[in-house]
């Protein structure tokens, strides 16, 4: 990667702003089709959300995204191509159920917490999967219920359709541990498009069969490292961009330091992200609106590192769920080889904004009293504790991804991914299958490469041969020539 204050000036057909795996793809397939490109990324690293960490003896632990299943056939996919593996999550053993005051060793598709809470909860999810079946992946605004579905959250219908209090808690932790948002936070409709893409609701939240079941040898960041090797003379880091400038013909990105100026752009940052950035003329009012409506949900995930996977030998998988205190959900996150143990703490929902507020050292040991309940004393003990708050991350504010309140999709649904000008969108949200999953972003960009292709075909690419300076001066002078007449 360049560093952008050394190369201040930047010209390309097509400038990718965001190195996710969605601006990653998308730079990749347009210079595979003959375009220049030049992609900017705020941070010093690509990945975006995935965010690998090493620790030692050439092993890694994920702070961010980890985890794909069956239903995330892109993701593994675009892995086999590159010669990345991927290995089983350890799920062998019980699991473990926080509820009510009470640790429950389970195994199977549900906890053991009650014939009637379990009834209740089974007959909800087997319902909300069969409605999810109506949703089309491509444009959830489209299904037959969609009205409907929009216009109510996800804990209203639950208060209809679950009768007993533990059935509606068991939805409730499912909700906040799958999307880091609360029912009463999301719409229905967002629900069942995100677990038709994860290949049901039980699926959410489930190992062996679910999106929990694998994790990629060598970290999903590595996967973006691959992906951008094609193009890592065109990728600048420490380039925040602030401005969009559009015209009739070209756009101007504009940053602290730097100007980048293409025939066209592409946005492959978070919507909510992208709500901040400045356009010059201002976004369509329902664009506006729109980043205004879509929000992250809220995470932070913790690493808990030991000598050793003790809870193995106590016949625990080291899943845990959790709908009470801080801790949502735990997960054995070890390296292939078993060594060490690693425990994934997921804290998400309103735990993740209380905890937030919290002094470092206040939220630690938050995280230890949890995973001491859960394991016993030796957890108290690991050698090393790894944080990575996802709302504190300047350049994504939130994780898992972002979620949709009632209303919006049926009120600006297109609006995700249908181009203003010569600006075009990409992302986790912006997809048509697997929403907020890495093969999702993937999908959104190789999507937003063929719209510019199409778009573009009736013009002719920029020169590559002139001198730089040369080309940037004279695409400025046209830009600056345009503003006069409009």
């Amino acid at each position: 990667m360049r560093d952008i204050r050394e190369h201040p000036s930047v010209e390309a057909d097509v400038i990718v702003v965001g190195g996710g795996f969605a601006g990653i793809t998308a730079a990749r397939e347009l210079k595979r089709s003959g375009r220049s490109v030049a992609l900017l990324e705020a941070r010093d690293r690509l990945g975006g959300r995935a965010l690998s960490a090493p620790i030692g003896d050439g092993k890694i632990v994920e702070l961010g995204a980890e985890f794909h299943g069956k239903a995330q056939r892109i993701i593994a996919g675009t892995a086999r191509e590159l010669g990345i593996d991927s290995y089983r999550v350890h799920d062998e053993g019980d699991r473990l159920i926080d509820w009510d005051g009470e640790l429950v060793r389970w195994r199977g598709l549900m906890p053991r917490i009650g014939p009637a809470t379990l009834a209740d909860f089974g007959q909800a999810a087997l319902r909300l999967e069969r409605m999810a079946r109506r949703v089309p992946l491509d444009a959830p605004w489209r299904a037959p219920g969609a009205d409907r579905w929009d216009s109510e959250t996800m804990a209203s219908w639950a208060r209809r359709n679950l009768r007993t209090r533990g059935g509606r808690r068991l939805m409730q932790v499912m909700i906040e541990a799958g999307l880091a948002a609360t029912p009463a936070d999301v719409s229905l409709l967002h629900v069942l498009y995100y677990s038709q893409g994860a290949g049901g609701f039980r699926a959410m939240t489930s190992v062996t069969g679910g999106t929990l079941e694998r994790r990629f040898v060598g970290g999903s960041q590595n996967i973006a490292e691959r992906l951008a090797e094609s193009i890592r003379a065109e990728t600048y880091h420490g380039a925040t961009v602030r401005k969009v400038r559009h015209t009739g013909t070209h756009v101007r990105v504009i940053g602290e330091g730097f100007e980048a100026v293409g025939r066209r752009v592409v946005l492959a940052i978070p919507v909510p992200l992208a709500g901040r950035i400045d356009y010059d003329p201002p976004l369509p009012a329902h664009r506006d609106q729109l980043t205004q409506r879509l929000t992250f949900g809220s995470a932070i995930k913790y690493l808990a590192l030991y000598d050793e996977p003790f809870w193995r030998k106590d016949g625990l998988t080291g899943m845990v769920i959790s709908p009470d205190g801080p801790v949502r959900a735990v997960m054995d996150s070890c390296p292939p080889d078993g060594t060490p143990g690693v425990l994934a703490v997921f804290v998400t929902g309103p735990a993740a904004r209380e905890v937030s507020r919290l002094a470092p050292g206040e939220r630690r040991e938050t995280v230890l009293r949890a995973l001491t309940r859960f394991f016993g004393p030796r957890a108290a003990w690991p050698y090393e504790v790894i944080e990575q708050n996802w709302m504190a991350e300047p350049y994504t504010r939130g994780c898992y991804h972002s979620y949709a309140p009632p209303g919006l999709y049926t009120s600006y649904g297109p609006g995700l991914r249908e181009p203003i000008g010569r600006i075009h969108w990409a992302g986790a949200e912006t997809v048509t299958a697997e929403y907020g999953a890495m093969g999702g972003a993937i999908d959104s960009g190789r999507r937003v490469a063929l719209e510019v292709i199409g778009r573009d075909s009736g013009e002719t690419p920029a020169r590559t041969d002139a001198a730089p300076e040369n080309r940037f001066d004279d695409v400025f002078r046209r830009m600056d020539e345009a503003d006069k007449h409009d």
